[in-house]
């Protein structure tokens, strides 16, 4: 029973590590783009694949997570934890108008994978098996609102007025991810709930009318609702693997061909609608309410689906494609700014890898990733005449191996070089910095052997 002790003192010892992480996991953003619609849609790729332009409907990794599409689980040889964290530089011109330069940073998600069943086990038994099962439990941001725009204008027998927005919060997801895997193919579904609030405030100052009180609007919006996705992944061995004893070993090409999907899934809203009258300064403490409102709304999650292939040479290179459809029409609910449109995107990327067996040079052992995509945000703006807004970018990353009690793990250093709303009212040129650490262990569910 020694190897259960040791698998119960592990999880205690990540248990520690997460409760401080989820404390601060509050979603981060400084974008006008958040004001419409639930707010940014984070990309559920986690770095190491958005460093490759986000490859998560068939990518997997014997120690990297990927619950894009839960499926890859099964891949998984070792227990991996992985958290990321990431900051946006961005410079947002209107048109006609001023550039104005943000900052804004955020925990970007938690999560911890192993197999259920340690090879090295089968190692030591010589034993070979065609099935495997993976595990894994995941928090990340869903959404993020986070805005503040100010704008002075001039209204007939009013005089001059001072509006300013605000918007805070965000929606998380918290997933169980489960995997199996028959020879080539795996099967495997995320589990999840969602979670969260919003808060959008209008906040208006009457500047011609002498002791005139300001009028505040605000609406607190709650999330809660369960959420599902399924996936499938076929690998294709093209060539084979085994040599005679004493030959050097032959890299194994495969293609994996990828596919997740979820259908629409049921979310409650409870909208929470103030309206009165406050201090000058935006956001004081009001003076007067004049009315409070509690709505509860029943909506749908949109439904996804996502495809993907990607070749690879065992460790030295890989190059994939991804192409992702989400029906974001189907969110119907009235409480939001802004009419949603279906989003679509399609994402190009891969990683090379010179000698991940050199000694002498630590370099070759490097993951170099790159990636492209284009992204047809859900995001629909009136002015914007019904012009699509897009998000479209580059990605660049380096996967740094490095060994820890005489174990492999990995950090991942990235930047995304973007543009979104090109050719539209607000036009964002942004740089994303991402870094993520990737401790992976051998020794869960290992069992011990006495002579």
């Amino acid at each position: 029973m020694q190897f259960l002790d040791t698998i119960t003192s592990k999880a205690v010892t990540i248990l520690f590590i997460l409760l401080p992480l989820l404390g601060l996991a509050q979603p981060k953003d400084n974008s006008p783009y958040s004001r419409f619609g639930i707010g940014d849609i984070q990309d559920p790729n986690f770095f190491f694949s958005q460093q490759m332009g986000g490859l998560g409907a068939s990518f997997h990794s014997p120690y990297d997570i990927n619950t894009v599409n839960p499926a890859s689980l099964s891949y998984l040889r070792t227990a991996s934890f992985d958290v990321g964290v990431s900051a946006r530089y961005s410079a947002l011109n209107e048109r006609n108008g001023p550039t104005t330069n943000v900052w804004s940073g955020n925990l970007s998600y938690i999560s911890l994978a192993f197999p259920l069943r340690n090879a090295l086990n089968d190692l030591l038994d010589r034993k070979e098996r065609d099935i495997a099962f993976g595990m894994g439990f995941t928090l990340k941001p869903f959404s993020t609102v986070g805005y503040n725009i100010s704008s002075r204008s001039i209204i007939n027998d009013v005089g001059e007025v001072d509006s300013n927005f605000q918007g805070t919060g965000g929606t998380f997801d918290v997933a169980w991810s489960n995997s199996v895997r028959y020879k080539n193919l795996s099967l495997g579904v995320n589990l999840g709930y969602l979670f969260g609030q919003t808060v959008n405030q209008s906040f208006i100052n009457f500047l011609d009318i002498p002791f005139a009180e300001s009028a505040l609007i605000e609406e607190k919006l709650s999330f809660s609702g369960f959420m599902y996705r399924a996936g499938l992944m076929y690998t294709i061995p093209l060539n084979d693997t085994k040599v005679e004893v004493g030959q050097k070993p032959i890299s194994a090409r495969k293609l994996t061909i990828g596919l997740h999907a979820n259908s629409k899934t049921a979310v409650d809203l409870e909208n929470i609608a103030f309206e009165g009258t406050g201090t000058a300064e935006f956001g004081g403490q009001l003076r007067n309410a004049l009315n409070t409102d509690t709505t509860l709304i029943s909506s749908s999650l949109p439904s996804e689906l996502g495809l993907g292939l990607t070749y690879s040479s065992g460790d030295k290179f890989a190059i994939g494609v991804n192409y992702t459809a989400t029906q974001w029409s189907d969110f119907d609910s009235n409480v939001v700014n802004g009419i949603l449109n279906d989003s679509q995107k399609l994402s190009f990327g891969g990683y090379v890898r010179p000698n991940y067996t050199s000694v002498g040079s630590f370099f070759s052992r490097v993951f170099y990733r790159f990636g492209a995509f284009y992204h047809k945000l859900p995001t629909q703006i009136d002015v914007n005449q019904g012009q699509d807004i897009e998000d479209i970018g580059l990605t660049f990353g380096f996967g740094l191996p490095f060994f820890y009690q005489r174990k492999i793990s990995h950090a991942n250093l990235g930047i995304t070089l973007g543009m979104r709303g090109r050719n539209t009212v607000i036009e964002e040129r942004y740089a994303r910095l991402t870094f993520s650490f990737t401790y992976n262990d051998d020794e869960w569910f290992l069992k011990r052997k006495y002579n």
